[in-house]
């Protein structure tokens, strides 16, 4: 069987979560004796191998813009993977909504992560919500199976489109600490600071936990790793604030050190609001961390609600009564990280994900040869 994967960067471009989906994904698919093809953004790229740890890659170019690169992109990759001999298209991005009227017309079995709520997004905002929402539309109508990564999200799409979905979660793999000396250069020591990992949007309302740290005179430190790759107003508000106790530390590229920040941290702090199953999150979980996340139907699932981590309102009091409550009780937050892998279970493990997509390629493949033997028969 030949699954064809279009709507990141590529492989093995580790980007952002759809990359390491992606990557995690088609290794292990691989693994299990299929053939799987990435399409891949060409400029992206400076060596173009046409296949790394078996996988397959195609390089297509596209036309660089901030909000149209990604769409053309896929456009061209799902017509190329409809007319070179795919069994199964999985695209990921509801922005890619539109493009499944080709396999339609191409009859491929193709189905679609939308990941989260991009139309309520403060960075998409008029034309861009609204395409996001009409796309996501699109992929319930044009797509044979929705694939959505969290129960809530299914609920979503259900009063929304009136449409269900597969739920299928994003994965993690747990990870304990293997050298404490690689944050000595951030000048950090253990259980001292807060973490915060994401990008400075205000999606993220890293604005609201840093406002909310400000407001708690905690004695600790706030470390943000994170940032835009581009000049952008929020972001330079944010880091205006920088000081001896905010600490700003841009894009860490080492997984090392990004993961010992994680391990040692005081507490992590999520504020991403329209998501599914958030993989920085999960990878707090994973990582054993103490979590502060903000309370949304998403942060619920993944926290089972509050068992593996504290919620908190969205406003900046309810953050600082919060981080004042965990500093005043070690016991909780020790308890925190002891059990934080845990709420990784089944569930949120890579090798069940991808045995949850086989079962999924196997309905869509048998539907596929069916419909194909009516219209010989007619």
């Amino acid at each position: 069987m030949v699954i064809s994967i279009i709507g990141s960067r590529g492989y093995p471009y580790v980007y952002s979560g759809y990359e390491t989906f992606v990557k995690e994904l088609s290794e292990r698919l691989v693994k299990k004796g299929y053939r799987v093809r990435v399409y891949c953004h060409k400029n992206l790229f400076q060596e173009k191998p046409k296949q790394v740890n078996g996988i397959e890659l195609v390089y297509i170019p596209t036309i660089e813009t901030k909000s149209l690169s990604q769409l053309i992109h896929s456009f061209l990759s799902m017509w190329h993977a409809c007319t070179t001999g795919s069994d199964i298209i999985l695209a990921v991005n509801a922005a890619n909504g539109p493009w499944g009227i080709i396999s339609k017309i191409c009859r491929k079995p193709t189905l679609i992560n939308v990941d989260g709520m991009e139309w309520l997004r403060p960075k998409w905002k008029g034309l861009g919500a609204k395409y996001f929402k009409f796309a996501a539309w699109l992929s319930t109508k044009l797509y044979d199976r929705i694939i959505t990564d969290a129960e809530a999200m299914r609920q979503v799409y259900l009063d929304l489109f009136q449409k269900d979905s597969t739920v299928i979660a994003y994965g993690a793999s747990l990870r304990y600490s293997q050298d404490p000396s690689l944050i000595n250069r951030f000048n950090l020591a253990p259980q001292e600071y807060y973490l915060i990992v994401g990008r400075l949007i205000p999606d993220n309302n890293s604005h609201l936990l840093l406002e909310g740290f400000l407001q708690s005179n905690s004695s600790k430190k706030l470390v943000i790793v994170g940032d835009v790759p581009y000049q952008d107003d929020y972001a330079q508000s944010m880091k205006a604030k920088a000081s001896d106790r905010v600490i700003f530390l841009g894009y860490i590229n080492n997984p090392n050190e990004l993961a010992e920040l994680y391990h040692h941290c005081f507490a992590y702090l999520h504020g991403h609001a329209f998501g599914g199953t958030n993989p920085t999150l999960l990878k707090a979980m994973a990582y054993g961390c103490a979590i502060l996340a903000i309370d949304t139907p998403f942060s619920r699932e993944m926290l089972q609600n509050g068992i593996f981590g504290l919620l908190f309102q969205q406003t900046p009091q309810a953050v600082a009564q919060l981080m004042q409550r965990a500093e005043q009780n070690d016991a909780l937050i020790n308890e925190l990280r002891l059990h934080a892998r845990e709420g990784i279970g089944l569930r949120y493990q890579w090798d069940h994900v991808t045995e949850a997509y086989i079962s999924v390629f196997k309905v869509l493949k048998q539907h596929g040869q069916e419909s194909l033997q009516q219209i010989h028969t007619h």
